[in-house]
């Protein structure tokens, strides 16, 4: 039973720093995607734009990835679990009894 605790808080735990490293790293790969290239820089650009399209794109982008960095990172915690789990209990072998007379 204690294993199965350790592995579920190492899953639980990946999860959350799979969140948290999406959440890091996701704003500024979307910066970067959506800005224009090849312009001069201090370039001001004119666009017409709809705010809330936007921004619906922009937490959808973010939430998908927070979501994937979730499902990584409980896939990491449940190997580190699993992985923890065997070296803990290394299997002994019994010599075997011998049968016959000496």
């Amino acid at each position: 039973m204690g294993t199965m605790k350790t592995t579920l808080i190492l899953v639980l735990t990946g999860a959350l720093l799979g969140i948290v490293v999406a959440s890091l790293a996701v704003p500024p790969a979307l910066a970067w995607y959506t800005a224009p290239g090849g312009l001069p820089q201090g370039t001001q650009i004119q666009a017409l734009v709809q705010i809330p399209q936007v921004i619906r794109y922009a937490t959808e982008r973010l939430m998908h990835w927070q979501l994937i960095g979730a499902c990584i990172g409980a896939a990491l915690g449940f190997a580190v679990g699993i992985v923890i789990k065997f070296r803990a209990h290394p299997t002994t072998t019994e010599p075997a009894a011998r049968k016959t007379a000496a």
